[in-house]
Parts: C-alpha cells; sequence; structure tokens
C-alpha cells in the first residue's frame, strides 16, 4: 500500500471545510481560539475520551450526540476548559446549538470540544456571538487557522494529510491535534481531529480508532498528568466512494494502517511539543513475553521523572531506566535486559543482561545532545514489542506550568 502526504489537514478530504477565529476567550486579540470543522455530508463518527474520572462536560454532551454513531461537525474553543463548572453540559450544549443553527443542522450532528485553564466559567455569549462569523470563514483552506484555534501553550503545529488507494479510489485522512501539557492519555490537555472520506460504518471506524489509540496517542507521556478533556474524534463522510467498509477485511487493514500512520505522527509531534521540552524520547521495548508486557514497560521509563531529568542533562543514567522497568506492573527477567541509546550522532549500549557494561560517557553525551533519542530495550524473553514516546523535563517545565493561569 501507498501512503502519500498531502496538503490540506482536515481539509484534504472530499468535502470537508475547516475555519478558526477569535472569538475572546484567549486574552491577546491575534490568539485564534474558536475552531470549527464541518463536512458537507452526513458523516459517520467516533470518538475515544479521557478515563479521568473527573470529564470535562465538552466530553459528556459529545458522548450523548456520537450514541447514534453520526455528527457533521466539530466546534471547539482554546481558553478555557469547560470542566468542573456547574453550568458545564448547559454551555457545551449551548455552543452545539450555536453551531448547528448556523450550518442548519440539529444539534445532536455537532462535536464539541474545549481546551485550558479547569474551573473557570466559559462565557458562552462569547462564543454563540462568534459563531455567524465562525461559519462564514469556513473554507477548504481552513485547516490550518482550526489548528491554531486549539492550541493552548503548543509551541509546534500539529497537522497531517495522507492519501493512500483502496480498490480502485483514492482515500485521505486529516489530522490536526493540540498538546504541550497535561499529557498522559488514558483514552483516550490532548484533543485529536481527524477527518476521512472513506466510506466505513460507524462500528468499524469505532474500532479502528480504539485500536490505533492504544498503540499512539496512549502511548504518549508528557508529565503523567491524565486531563479531564483528552477526545480523539474522527468523521468519515464516503466522498471517496470505496465501496463500504462494514467489515474485517482487506480495505479495513489499508484503512487501519493509514489511520495509523496519521495518529503516530500526531503522538510524536505531541510529545516533542511537551511544556519545556527540548527532546523528544521514543522508547522501544522488544523481545518481550507478549505485547501488553512491552506497552507498560515502554511507558514506564517514558514516564520516569528521574529518567526524564537526565535526558534533558545529556546524562547516560542508564541506572534509570531499569529501576523504571522494576517497578513496572509487569513480569521480566532482568538478568537478560540490554540498554542503548540511539540518535543520529550515534549509539551506545549501556548495560547487558542487566548489568552495566564499559562504555564513553563522552561518545554517550554526544549521543543524548541530540533532538531525537531512541531508548531501546531488548529482553530476549518474547516476541512481544511496544514504542511509547516523551520527552525530557526541563526547567522550563516548572515555569510554564507555576504561571499557567496569568
Amino acid at each position: 500500500m501507498s501512503i502519500k502526504p498531502e496538503s490540506g489537514g482536515v481539509c484534504a478530504p472530499q468535502g470537508f471545510l475547516a475555519a478558526g477565529i477569535h472569538c475572546g476567550l484567549a486574552k491577546k486579540a491575534e490568539k485564534k481560539d474558536l475552531a470549527l470543522i464541518y463536512s458537507k455530508v452526513p458523516c459517520a463518527a467516533a470518538a475515544v475520551y479521557t478515563k479521568n474520572k473527573v470529564k470535562a462536560a465538552p466530553l459528556e454532551v459529545t458522548r450523548q450526540h456520537l450514541a447514534d454513531g453520526k455528527a457533521q461537525a466539530i466546534i471547539c474553543n482554546s481558553g478555557n476548559a469547560n470542566a468542573c463548572n456547574a453550568d458545564g453540559v448547559e454551555v457545551a450544549t449551548r455552543m452545539c446549538k450555536a453551531a448547528a443553527k448556523a450550518l442548519k443542522l440539529f444539534p445532536e450532528d455537532v462535536v464539541v470540544a474545549s481546551t485550558g485553564v479547569i474551573g473557570q466559567p466559559l462565557p458562552v455569549k462569547l462564543v454563540e456571538d462568534a459563531v455567524p462569523h465562525l461559519s462564514a470563514a469556513l473554507s477548504q483552506q481552513g485547516s490550518a487557522d482550526a489548528k491554531a484555534a486549539i492550541m493552548t501553550t503548543d509551541l509546534l503545529e500539529k497537522e497531517i494529510a495522507v492519501s493512500f488507494p483502496i480498490g480502485n479510489k483514492i482515500c485521505k485522512i486529516g489530522g490536526i491535534a493540540k498538546g504541550s501539557g497535561m499529557i498522559h492519555p488514558n483514552m483516550g490537555t490532548m484533543l485529536a481531529f481527524l477527518t476521512t472520506d472513506v466510506e466505513i460504518s460507524p462500528a468499524m471506524l469505532q474500532q479502528a480508532l480504539n485500536t490505533v489509540v492504544a498503540n499512539t496517542f496512549n502511548m504518549v507521556s508528557v508529565d503523567g498528568d491524565t486531563s479531564t478533556n483528552d477526545m480523539a474524534v474522527i468523521l468519515a463522510n464516503g466522498l471517496a466512494k470505496n465501496a463500504p467498509i462494514t467489515g474485517p477485511g482487506e480495505a479495513y487493514d489499508t484503512f487501519l494502517k493509514a489511520l495509523t500512520h496519521i495518529c503516530i505522527y500526531l503522538a510524536r509531534m505531541i510529545a516533542k511539543d511537551g511544556e519545556g521540552a527540548t527532546k523528544l524520547l521514543e522508547c522501544m521495548v522488544s523481545g518481550a513475553p507478549d505485547e501488553a508486557t512491552a506497552k507498560v514497560l515502554a511507558k514506564s521509563v517514558i514516564c520516569s521523572n528521574l529518567f526524564k531529568a537526565a535526558m534533558f542533562g545529556a546524562d547516560a543514567n542508564w541506572g534509570r531506566v531499569l529501576c523504571a522497568l522494576g517497578y513496572a506492573d509487569a513480569d521480566f527477567d532482568v538478568s537478560k535486559v540490554k540498554v542503548s541509546f540511539v540518535s543520529p550522532a550515534g549509539s551506545v549500549t549501556v548495560c547487558e543482561n542487566g548489568v552495566g557494561v564499559p562504555f564513553s560517557e563522552e561518545e554517550a553525551k554526544k549521543v543524548l545532545l541530540e533532538s531525537e533519542i531512541e531508548i531501546q530495550i531488548e529482553l530476549f524473553q518474547g516476541e512481544g514489542c511496544a514504542v511509547a514516546w516523551g520527552c525530557d523535563l526541563s526547567y522550563d517545565y516548572v515555569r510554564i506550568n507555576g504561571d499557567y493561569r496569568s
């Protein structure tokens, strides 16, 4: 299967428009803070949500609206999470009604999302007054504005689109995401909005999203905090006119591979853009007894603050890797473990058979000074493998989050 990069983000698939404007929730007038994604025709829809017990109101409203597996638009604000507010559900519902009125849809066909500060009332009148201008701004070139409007502390823009064949039809998937801090998804503050012109049933779309999220967004950690607002949503409008995907088979596998490609890219970008981060960390565990064990171990290393701090300092403190493996809820034989650090500057093996081996600290420093680092862990105990993504822990993370509300 040939997956080709495309421009246009969420507007790359046929029939999708997007827009992003400033409505007044963001303090800076130049900061876009309200996004809209719209399909010209009804869509199959699927979503995966945070498992934080404290869920923001937009998630509850969206879950209700997607009960029938259908939607046609997504509205999202930044600057306010609409979480832990007494009127949260009312506010989220009013946002859906405003979008539905402007687009001539039913409110139940609108997905709603919010991101920003938790526990502060959202002045929904600002959103309602802005929606007519937002809908008027919808265009095939609007993905970049929508992408900018969902960003909070993000520094890197997260947008991608690809094309791929299903049968004799060329299909596309596009995506935008936000996420920089409070990133430890278990869905699934992380939001991902995906669009496709593939014709696929809601049930198979949900199955595909569940599968992909488990191996991509759920394998990212920046700071160990699971947001109240995490959500990944996909809309599929069928305008590619491929033979409908209603069950397992070659067409479904092709779609799954393309969706995985999209979400791996977005997951890596979220990790790379961690608040205060200077390095992208990719932990690859192989030779585990099974995939579940590999996932637990890879995530444990990526989540270790001590290890993340060592990576910030380019310190090959491999003992922190073994420590993180050891306290993970997984069974393995430490006496077989091999650990290596790899980057464009080279590779250095620091541990074999569960014990340290001689290595050049100077060479290790060169490897770890790069902006992208692989931590390769081989267990030699089976065929299970997994990859997790994270970032280093810098002084700036504390500075940013010590002053988040100002």
